[in-house]
This record gives C-alpha cells, structure tokens and sequence, in this order.
C-alpha cells in the first residue's frame, strides 16, 4: 500500500519511514506527487493534522498521514505548541529549525522552570471523506537546554534533554531517539491501529 505523507519536511519523512518499515507500505511525500500545502488554522494538533492528512488524500487519490508536532512549554503556557514551526519568526528571524532553537534560547534566557513536552499527533485517513480517521498521540516530557547539544535530529531535538537518558535528542543514537520520541510513540500506537483497522485479515 502506498500512504502519501502531508508533509514537506524531510526529515519527518525519513523518521516516518524507519518507523513505518514493519507495514507492507511506503511513505510517499506529498511534495512528491504535487500535493499543495494545507493551511492550518487551527489551535490544536489533532485538528491540524487531520486537515492535512485530508488535504494529502483529496490531491493524492492516496490514503494519507499526518502529523502535526510540535514543543509545548510550561513556562509559556504551552506555547509554541501548532505554531511550533513558525516561533523564530515571531521575533524577526527567518523560518528554520535553527532559528527556532536561537529564538527559544533567548525567550528562555532568564527562565527558571526548563520543563516542556514535544508532542506529536498523526491522523491516518483512506479518504478524503474517512468518517473514521485513525489518530495516535506520543507525548515526552523533558527540560530545555541552556545551549545545543549533540548534532542527530532535526528541529528542537537539541535542546531537548531527556532526563532518562540524560542527554538530548539530539545526542542519542537515531534507533534509540525513534523508539523513544514523541513521533516515536505515535507511530507505534498508528502501526497497532493500522494493523486493526486497515490491514485485518
């Protein structure tokens, strides 16, 4: 089976793809097949998501996936949260997961309480029109870095430190950080709904 990914990023691509190996299915980007982006007004991930995935599926004639992420910080009421992507440009910087990490380094300059979670949320759906979409969340907890460290990962991966390994995302074997992040966690709870509700004998 064929699942188009409602997403450009490519290192969401192939973290996907790793963890989706176990199906007998391929992830396909929608930059792939021509799929335009989705706007995503909303204020949650799961309603984002499932617009995207839509989207994706509507464009594609393919089932499709995908997943809203992003970082919810305590001392910010959970914000950056849906608009995790854009937060650099917020303060003038240009979009980018660098900037992102620069911008965030500098809000949290003075800040005490570090604790934040990187949430993802995936929706799978067969169709445009599935009544019935699949929707998996994984959430990790941990605290923000004062600097980056390590150089695996992409986005806030760095300055995330994960107090059970003691070390950040970034710094952890890419096996280890798949089966252990957030995307890490809601793919596995998709493979186990896919398995029951797509793929039963």
């Amino acid at each position: 089976m064929k699942i188009v990914l409602a997403s450009n990023n490519q290192g969401k691509l192939r973290e996907l793809q790793a963890m989706f190996a176990p199906l007998d299915c391929t992830l396909i980007s929608q930059s792939d097949l021509a799929v335009p982006e989705c706007p995503e007004p909303f204020r949650t991930f799961v309603e984002n998501a499932l617009a995207k995935a839509r989207n994706a599926a509507q464009h594609s004639g393919l089932p499709a996936l995908a997943d809203d992420a992003g970082l919810c910080v305590d001392a910010f009421g959970g914000l950056p949260g849906v608009d995790t992507a854009y937060y650099a440009t917020q303060f003038g910087y240009p979009k980018g997961d660098d900037n992102n990490v620069l911008a965030l380094l500098e809000q949290m300059r003075s800040v005490t309480d570090r604790r934040a979670a990187l949430v993802s949320t995936l929706v799978a759906v067969r169709s445009p029109q599935d009544p019935e979409p699949l929707i998996a969340v994984g959430r990790v907890v941990g605290e923000i870095t004062r600097a980056p460290l390590g150089s695996n990962g992409f986005g806030f991966d760095p300055v995330m430190w994960i107090p059970q390994f003691g070390q950040t995302f970034a710094q952890l074997p890419e096996a280890v950080k798949n089966a252990n992040s957030h995307r890490g966690r809601a793919a596995s709870q998709m493979l186990a709904l896919m398995r029951a509700h797509w793929f039963a004998a």
